[in-house]
């Protein structure tokens, strides 16, 4: 369990969860001056953007360089008017099909406030945050394959 208040970080499957993440936002310091809560929760696709099976996921982190990363963005974007708290909160480890992999969540005064600070928020820790990600996947052929994805390469073969 992670102390309340915590506001981002890379953790290991299991020691943190979504139910911590709204526990964080609840007890936080300017909960009182929210009308808005919103939160992303991404997880692990079963099919690749070729269309291979994910089999499963491994993901590693620079920890201490990721969470000072998740830490600036936070700070960052909580600056931003009418955003009262913002999270961040990447899991590390092996992953299956459909297990979460990362939780976000903004509060703001309104719900105008916090949809384009979810977004934001999500695009950069996925582009600033050095969190390695290794998918091992049964490919067109039905051979298993395990290879490091690149999220800027995956998004370069996404258009």
């Amino acid at each position: 369990m992670i102390f309340l208040g915590y506001q981002a970080g890379v953790h290991k499957k299991g020691d943190f969860s979504v139910s911590d993440l709204i526990k964080n936002t609840i007890e936080s310091k300017n909960y009182s001056k929210a009308g808005a809560i919103a939160q992303f929760i991404g997880v692990v696709r079963g099919v690749t953007i070729k269309g291979e099976t994910v089999q499963k996921l491994e993901l590693e982190a620079y920890e201490e360089k990721a969470n000072e990363v998740l830490k600036n963005i936070c700070e960052e974007l909580i600056a931003k008017k009418g955003i009262v708290n913002v999270q961040i909160h990447h899991l590390l480890g092996e992953f299956d099909v459909g297990d979460d992999l990362v939780y976000v969540s903004v509060a703001g005064s309104h719900r105008t406030d916090v949809f384009p600070v979810l977004h934001e928020a999500v695009e950069r820790y996925k582009n600033e945050v050095p969190i390695f990600k290794k998918e091992l996947i049964t490919n067109l052929d039905g051979n298993q394959q395990e290879y490091w994805v690149s999220e800027k390469k995956e998004k370069i073969n996404q258009h």
